[in-house]
């Protein structure tokens, strides 16, 4: 590879590359291959048509690149979703959602709803926060004698954001790898813009929605095989607790990332043993694995639970996220074939010839796959695989990396519709028709990529 020279012209590159991505829609859409499977054989498809040295195809491109990508977020998604396994099934996010009522009062049920779904969004994937957070949500809608849309948008909505920007979630992991962007300043930034996206796009769309469409709350039976409030346990743990488990990783993180930051601007030394040393537990990996020690003893062993119920219940969170892990792998195997072949500089070339700023074609690739395929992550990835080489060129410091994070996550989670797995379970689970669920769960997700993107772009421009 060290000796390879790429012969073919920018045009032909960016024709295969534009055959590729058809070709991965193809592959999804009309012939409903895995994703997995589709990555792997598209990205081995393109090395070949691209000339890269077969010698050197497999070991040196794609094994290499898959291992790469799967070493770093591996270790995050599962521990990641471990935290939330135990917060779940200790019965935490009934707890949460409780207390956030009592503090908020009924008739700020909505805003308690969405504001423990954010907290309880960090470490759960969004479809197993949805599963366990309905009942809740319907409950409280009954209680209130009101429509549910009112409850579940603020509550689905603050899910969705958490999912779509936030580490550990595997989206955002897998960008923040293909970009270089440090995963605390992500975090760091993530957050407000989370946070003031769900404002607009779950809290306030909730409580328009659910005047302009008044949803009744659907029959308990329509969550049956999900988390039912009688599959608590008898004692729920504290929201206390549950609220300083999420909060462990976050400061760490955050001391990691303040502690870079200080080193930077010459207040501590960075090469002292003991910065050294806290950085090291404030990165990612080690963070959760903290958090996840402190809830094994916090939501498990402390309340009674075995030690061999304590690791069925750890053991039963990974094969569920072993898919996501094979496809961000695969989805960095693609990556490097872009980056190896050459296209994504040709890609990049092109696009300031043209004046496309490259935060907003970050956006619009992200958004144009996600229309096309359905799945968010697949987009974001295969967004951030393409754009790499721009964003390396673009010359960001730490912060507006992580602003194009975001940028691309937002582009990756618009207009979801009836190729995306999440149109048909919300539609489902809040007992909507197709046409209701595109007027309010598409418009959600629209909101959350528009505001999400002009937040970003706003975070670029001032942290230049």
């Amino acid at each position: 590879m060290d000796n390879w020279t790429q012969t073919l012209s920018a045009g032909t590159l960016l024709g295969i590359a534009a055959g590729a991505i058809a070709l991965i829609l193809v592959l999804i859409i009309k012939f409903r291959v895995h994703a997995l499977l589709t990555l792997i054989l598209v990205s081995l498809l393109t090395a070949i048509a691209t000339g890269l040295p077969y010698g050197a195809l497999v070991n040196d491109v794609l094994v290499k690149n898959f291992g790469g990508t799967v070493g770093s977020v591996a270790l995050l998604v599962g521990l990641g979703a471990m935290l939330g396994r135990l917060v779940e099934t200790s019965g935490g996010a009934k707890s949460l959602a409780d207390a956030m009522i009592r503090l908020f009062g009924e008739k700020r049920a909505p805003l308690a709803l969405g504001v423990a779904s954010l907290l309880f969004g960090f470490p759960i994937f969004f479809d197993a926060g949805l599963i366990v957070m309905l009942p809740i949500v319907f409950a409280t809608a009954r209680r209130m004698n009101s429509n549910v849309l009112a409850y579940a948008l603020p509550s689905i909505g603050a899910f969705s954001v958490m999912h779509v920007f936030l580490p550990p979630h595997p989206g955002a992991i897998a960008a923040s790898e293909l970009y270089g962007a440090g995963v605390g300043y992500v975090l760091l930034l993530g957050l407000p813009v989370a946070i003031l996206t769900w404002l607009v796009s779950g809290y306030w769309w909730g409580l328009t929605a659910n005047k302009l469409f008044p949803v009744p709350v659907p029959a308990a039976d329509l969550l049956a095989g999900g988390k039912q409030d009688n599959d608590q346990p008898a004692e729920p743990a504290k929201a206390s607790t549950v609220i300083m488990l999420m909060l462990i990783p976050m400061l760490l993180i955050f001391m990691n990332t303040g502690l870079h930051m200080a080193s930077s601007a010459k207040w501590v030394d960075g090469k002292a043993e003991w910065v050294q040393f806290l950085r090291m537990m404030g990165t990612t990996p080690i963070a959760l694995l903290i958090s996840v020690l402190a809830a094994m003893y916090f939501l498990g062993r402390k309340r009674g639970m075995n030690a061999s119920a304590l690791e069925k219940t750890l053991d039963s969170t990974l094969a569920p996220v072993c898919s996501v892990i094979l496809i961000t792998g695969a989805g960095g195997m693609f990556g490097g074939v872009l980056r190896a072949s050459g296209i994504g500089k040709a890609l990049a070339d092109t696009m300031g010839d043209l004046g496309v700023p490259v935060l907003l074609g970050c956006f619009l690739v992200a958004l144009v796959l996600r229309i096309a395929q359905g799945s968010a992550t697949v987009a974001l990835m295969t967004a951030a695989a393409l754009m790499a080489p721009a964003v390396a060129a673009a010359g960001y410091n730490e912060w507006q990396l992580a602003g194009v994070v975001l940028a691309t996550a937002a582009g990756s989670v618009a207009a979801s519709h009836v190729n995306d797995s999440g149109f048909w379970l919300v539609g489902r689970l809040l007992n909507m028709d197709e046409a209701t669920t595109l007027k309010t769960w598409t418009v959600n997700q629209t909101l959350i990529a528009i505001i999400g993107f002009i937040l970003s772009a706003i975070a670029v421009m001032i942290l230049g």
